[in-house]
């Protein structure tokens, strides 16, 4: 688990096919590994990877072609900056919110605006997490946990503090930009329990409606 506090920009050192997957070192900066061992989790721009070498200078993880097709860790090449950050402990402040490290989605920037000193950001979602996005809920963008400012549909604008701006990539992010998406993990075991007893049969998917919420007694 994670909390989206992100702790450095990392770099991409180099990409290599390895056996079908694709093996990353990643240069890890001012993020230090001393309390990292072989095995360990590191969240590279959202995505929970294991660690498999150490050099010294980063680690090295190796990314399957599922996860490759399913996030943005696609897009990388050598040279990319990517946000890093190690794996929580019961001793660490959760500044952010829980994140799992598992993307449920690739959004899109559609636009990018100074509002004073922050940058505001409108990001389109999905059409199937939409219903997980909520006014001043928690989202993670590329493993930065961030409140939600506003929503529209599938779209959902952010404001930027200039902190965030400097100590991550969303610095860099223009309209186009595919980024990482986890919709709050609350969220989904919520949609999950409301279906009771139905949850555990075949086919029966998660979508809340009225004759649901009748048929759970959560309105008359």
């Amino acid at each position: 688990m994670f909390t989206g506090i992100i702790q450095a920009v990392g770099t991409i050192a180099t990409m290599e096919n390895h056996g079908g997957d694709m093996r990353l070192r990643i240069a890890t900066g001012k993020l230090s590994l001393d309390d990292v061992a072989l095995g360990d989790s590191i969240a590279v721009n959202g995505v929970c990877l294991t660690a498999v070498e150490l050099p010294g200078d980063g680690f090295v993880a190796d990314v399957s072609s599922e996860t490759m097709e399913l996030t943005s860790l696609a897009s990388l090449k050598p040279g990319s900056s990517v946000n890093l950050e190690k794996a929580l402990t019961l001793a660490t402040r959760l500044g952010g919110h829980l994140v799992s490290g598992h993307v449920d989605g690739l959004g899109e920037v559609v636009n990018r605006s100074d509002d004073a000193r922050s940058v505001h950001f409108v990001i389109r979602a999905p059409d199937e997490l939409a219903r997980y996005i909520a006014h001043k809920g928690s989202i993670t963008i590329d493993g930065t946990s961030l409140t939600v400012n506003q929503v529209n549909g599938a779209e959902f604008d952010l404001n930027i503090v200039p902190h965030t701006i400097q100590e991550t990539i969303i610095g860099g992010y223009q309209a186009g930009t595919k980024i990482n998406l986890e919709v709050d993990i609350i969220a989904r075991y919520l949609e999950r329990l409301v279906l009771g007893d139905d949850a555990a049969k075949p086919g029966v998917k998660g979508d809340i409606n009225e004759e649901l919420l009748r048929k759970t007694g959560f309105i008359a």
